[in-house]
């Protein structure tokens, strides 16, 4: 494993649109062209806060697991292998895509409604990538309570993976962290962290700023993520009016990541023929249950050779 020290970067987020005629933009973070992944979270996006009539058609993927992790709200997941359910304030639905798997997110309703999530992604490692698909939804989840400087103690909720000797019971193929921490206001404290991870910090709302051994306090904006390398053991994190962060951390992922459209892979000829299989409509991402024909389909592949993504920073 090949660490690359600490660092404080701010990665900003970005408007984006979508994809297809889905009448919503999202802010994305995740990836950067600094930094394409942290630990093996390989994209974050954040929908909301709106009032929106979410109608995310149909549509594939391979080699990762989506995370979604709402704020506000419902959405309702449908997927290719049966699942239908309502997703809700406080609970997980975790999809591992494996060789191929489709679904469509909804808001519950034909009325815009308020609404506001994360969704982010996690890289599945070789075997994993082309494995079956799953999927997956948590109710509750296990919590710990960081001790403060200054201040009430912080609410920490264990989304994936581990923190602080607390294990999420959601599938991981990786050492992985992902964690909800709720600061009241007046709060100082220690966050803890493994050296020999690589973290990023996300402020959903609220203020915050953060610092450490050689690192000046840092202020967070919404949306964007501080990204704090490795080789750290802890970062100070205060707020004045209260916060709800995001951490981010894992082992560095070292594998090639092709990434491109919804898909994560080796290489170029793995994109190409999971774009193709997609078009073609193909056994491999099977029918989205209780959908007729609507569907996302493909954009063209880009004229260039897909390369690894590689950290600059």
């Amino acid at each position: 494993m090949t660490l690359h020290g600490p660092r404080a970067v701010v990665l900003e987020a970005r408007e984006v649109p979508l994809g297809g005629v889905r009448a919503m933009n999202v802010m994305r973070v995740l990836p950067s062209k600094d930094v394409p992944t942290i630990g093996a979270w390989c994209f974050l996006d954040r929908f909301g806060p709106a009032e929106v009539r979410m109608r995310v058609e149909p549509h594939p993927h391979i080699g990762l697991q989506t995370v979604t992790w709402p704020l506000v709200g419902e959405i309702r997941h449908r997927d290719t292998i049966s699942s239908d359910v309502v997703l809700r304030r406080g609970q997980l639905n975790l999809m591992t895509a494996g060789n191929g798997i489709a679904h469509s997110e909804y808001s519950v309703g034909e009325d815009a409604v308020p609404l506001d999530a994360l969704q982010l992604w996690v890289v599945l490692p070789d075997g994993a990538a082309t494995g079956a698909p799953g999927f997956e939804q948590h109710l509750s989840l296990p919590g710990l309570a960081l001790p403060a400087e200054e201040g009430s103690d912080a609410d920490v909720t264990v989304v994936m993976g581990s923190y602080a000797g607390v294990h999420s019971p959601a599938t991981a193929y990786t050492p992985i962290l992902g964690a909800e921490i709720r600061l009241e206001p007046g709060t100082r404290l220690s966050l803890p962290l493994d050296p020999s991870w690589e973290h990023g910090l996300l402020l959903v709302t609220g203020d915050a700023a953060v610092s450490g051994s050689e690192l000046a306090s840092i202020p967070l904006s919404a949306d964007d993520i501080l990204f704090l390398g490795d080789s750290r053991e802890a970062v100070t994190v205060t707020s004045e009016g209260g916060a709800l962060l995001f951490l981010l951390g894992g082992e560095p992922f070292e594998q090639d990541l092709v990434m491109w459209w919804n898909f994560a892979a080796r290489t170029h000829e793995e994109i190409v023929q999971a774009r193709e299989d997609w078009e073609a409509g193909s056994d491999r991402f099977g029918h989205v249950v209780g959908h007729g024909d609507e569907r996302v389909p493909a954009p063209p592949i880009p004229p260039v050779h897909l390369m690894p993504r590689r950290r600059r920073i």
